[in-house]
Formats: structure tokens, C-alpha cells, sequence
């Protein structure tokens, strides 16, 4: 059985003139509604890539935070401000549970390329470190389109090429099933729930490629899951469905259960 990872054992991030990348274990949060906790003690914050100033990113710069910003990668959402910018012909049906939201043909990127590349271009100028693209498993869920693996595969290597371009890193969001065709093009992966569904060994190949894994719980206590976590090095937190500043790090919980 390996040892639980101790905080002593987190590394700094590192900024380099023309490399940048993230240590296995690192503090992290992620935040999309409330006011941002900038002062928060971590060295990676996951923030919307509409809803953030540059200013907020600025000043988490200055702490030396590495800044992640989100956007929808795989659907489309009515109250974004370039939600005219999408052609009807690539609208599908619509998310459960997320009004406004619509699974995308992913198989266009010839019409998705140019809105994609648009905000990535806007998280560059806003002086995001990296990027977490969500949404791109759409050929395992009903979107109205027969979308297949070879199609979401061809759509996730874009999206990384695309992000990679213009100095940013990127993540792979879910998408278990692709992991060992992917993970050489992606700089994390960031997984909701994979305790609750009992698929966490599936993110072990980023682990083995020396890259971070970041795992969020809503339903499980942490109890039921931290333990683990910590024993498999994943950066896990458990998280409110809203994504508010609540959060519980497993490896604090660990010292203090």
C-alpha cells in the first residue's frame, strides 16, 4: 500500500520563459459563482473564462496561482456573449438538468473552429495559464447527432492543438473512455465523481505520464472518498453542485478528518 502523500510533499508550481507546467500534487480550487477568494492558499484556481476579469487573474499572478479558465466546450449556452456566433445547423438537443444548454455537433469543426479558437484567443488575452474545455464527451451522451468515438477523439486533439498554439495548457475533462488515446495530448484531466461511479482507475494513465489528476465529489462525503484519494496522489475536493467557494481538500481533511 503507498503511504499517504503529506503537504511537505507539494511542490511549487513552476513558471518557465517558454515552459509551463504543473507538479502531480497541488492546492487547488475551483469557483465559478461567488465573489473569487483570491487570497485562498492554493496554487491553482479553476475559474469561467466569461465571468473572470483579467484583473482577478492578474491578481492571482502575483501570488504566483496558476489560473485554469472554463468554458463549454462540447455544448452551447444561450447567455454567453457569443452564443449568436453558433449556426443553427450545429445546435443539437437539449442537457438535462442545464437550461439554456445544448449538446453541439462536434463533428463541424470546419463551424466550430473559428468560435473556438476565438475564446481561446480570449483567455490568452485575459492571461489564463491554461484552459478546461468541458463537454467533450458528447459521443457518449444523447445529443441529437451520431456521434462516434473517432469523432470526439478527432474534435479533443483539435481543441488541444488549438490551446497548445497560443501557450496555453489544457485538460482533459472527463472523457474516461479516451484516456489512453488522449492523454498524450492533454496536460491534466479533471474528473467529476469518478468515486461515485467507481471509475477512478480509468485517470491512472495521466498519473503514469507524470501529469496531474484533479477529481471533484459532490454527492460523496469525504469521508467516503479522501482517503483514497490521497492514497492514489489525486488532487480531490469535495465540492457544492454550484461550484461556490466551498470546498474540502483531501489532503487537509486527511490531516484532520
Amino acid at each position: 500500500m503507498t503511504a499517504p502523500m503529506t503537504a511537505s510533499l507539494f511542490l511549487p508550481l513552476v513558471f518557465r520563459p517558454h515552459s509551463r507546467w504543473l507538479p502531480q500534487q497541488v492546492r487547488w480550487q475551483i469557483q465559478y459563482t461567488g465573489e473569487i477568494q483570491t487570497d485562498l492558499d492554493v496554487g491553482v484556481f479553476n475559474l469561467d473564462l466569461f465571468d473572470t476579469s483579467a484583473e482577478t487573474i492578474a491578481t492571482l499572478h502575483q501570488r504566483g496561482v496558476f489560473v485554469m479558465c472554463y468554458f463549454s466546450a462540447g455544448s452551447y449556452e444561450d447567455w454567453r456573449p457569443d452564443a449568436h456566433s453558433f449556426p443553427p445547423e450545429v445546435l443539437g438537443k437539449d442537457m438535462e438538468m442545464w437550461p439554456g444548454e445544448k449538446w453541439l455537433d462536434i463533428r463541424r469543426i470546419d463551424l466550430l473552429a473559428p468560435i473556438m479558437e476565438a475564446r481561446l484567443d480570449l483567455a490568452r488575452s485575459k492571461g489564463c495559464d491554461g484552459v478546461d474545455p468541458d463537454n467533450v464527451n458528447g459521443y457518449t451522451n444523447d445529443t441529437g447527432f451520431p456521434l462516434m468515438a473517432e469523432d470526439q477523439k478527432r474534435y479533443n486533439i483539435f481543441l488541444a492543438g488549438a490551446a497548445h498554439q497560443r501557450g496555453l495548457l489544457v485538460g482533459l475533462k472527463n472523457d474516461l473512455e479516451q484516456i489512453p488515446e488522449l492523454v498524450t495530448y492533454f496536460d491534466w484531466v479533471l474528473n467529476e465523481e469518478c468515486f461515485s461511479y467507481g471509475e477512478c482507475d480509468l485517470l491512472l494513465p495521466f498519473l503514469q505520464a507524470g501529469k496531474p489528476v484533479f477529481v471533484i465529489e459532490y454527492e460523496l462525503e469525504p469521508s467516503a472518498f479522501c482517503p483514497q484519494a490521497v492514497q492514489m496522489h489525486f488532487n480531490a475536493l469535495h465540492k457544492h453542485m454550484e461550484l461556490d467557494a466551498y470546498r474540502v481538500d483531501c489532503l487537509e481533511w486527511s490531516a484532520n478528518p
